[in-house]
């Protein structure tokens, strides 16, 4: 696989990736969508199709790693670094382009959200407005859901921990039985595997944090909330971010030393 070939398909699965799976929690979230309330079944399935479209779209250019801990996984497993920065940076630029195209798809829907009394407060809401205002610029705004994710209980050690579970039980399957034959990269069973294992770590291990078990997936779009003319978007938790991106990268490494020792 030549760099371009890596580059232009990371970014075009990643997107993919996180349109569909960040268009399912705008789905279940944003007023006026159809899906608003499907719950938490609906998002872990939608993002286990998320991986799988994404995965057999992107495997031919690039191996569909989508997934800065997955490729570090990889590069952990066989000792080779060579594309490592290119992998990352199609994910990156993938995730963000994803991101803003969920939000072309839902514009009126985050329109009708973000201008809703209930939702952001104002006169006639039940909430305290003001207090409610604080948190959201302080914190996390009311659609940062819909781009990245967030603790239910804010706790660095146990978030981390959540995270770097989730990661390991998602490398780990990966590089046991998800590589094609060059190892490099998902083959076709290995999509199916991988979108299935996703859809188990969202419905057993999402609860706590919402599972980004991917840093890419979570500070792309999270970069594009943060720069997006949404009205009464709040904050973008940048707090928060740096569990998410080192979380899964310590359990990729931890997956590939797992893989080294247990499998190799």
């Amino acid at each position: 696989m030549s760099s371009s070939d890596i580059f232009i398909g990371e970014t075009i699965g990643t997107a993919l990736l996180i349109l569909l799976g960040g268009g399912v929690c705008a789905a279940v979230t944003l007023k006026a969508s159809k899906a608003r309330n499907a719950g938490w079944l609906a998002i872990t399935f939608g993002w286990g199709f998320a991986v799988l479209t994404a995965v057999y779209t992107s495997a031919p250019l690039s191996g569909a790693h989508l997934n800065p801990a997955v490729t570090l996984g990889i590069a952990i497993k066989d000792d080779d670094w060579s594309h490592v920065g290119v992998y990352w940076a199609g994910q990156l630029l993938g995730a963000m382009i994803g991101a803003a195209l969920v939000w072309v798809a839902y514009y009126g829907q985050f329109h009708a959200h973000l201008t809703d009394k209930e939702v952001v407060g104002g006169p006639g809401a039940q909430t305290t407005s003001a207090k409610a205002v604080e948190a959201q610029e302080k914190g996390a705004g009311p659609v940062l859901g819909v781009f990245s994710t967030g603790p239910e209980i804010r706790n660095a050690v146990q978030n981390l921990a959540t995270e770097i579970i989730g990661t390991v039980v998602l490398v780990l399957a990966v590089l046991t039985q998800g590589l094609n034959d060059s190892g490099k990269g998902l083959g076709t069973i290995g999509a199916l595997i991988t979108a299935l294992v996703v859809v188990s770590i969202g419905l057993s291990l999402g609860g706590p944090t919402g599972y980004a078990i991917n840093p890419a997936r979570d500070l792309g779009p999270r970069i594009v909330h943060a720069l997006l003319p949404l009205p009464n978007k709040g904050g973008s938790d940048w707090s928060y971010a740096w569990i998410p991106v080192a979380g899964p990268l310590i359990g990729g490494a931890l997956a590939a030393g797992i893989y080294n020792v247990a499998f190799a």
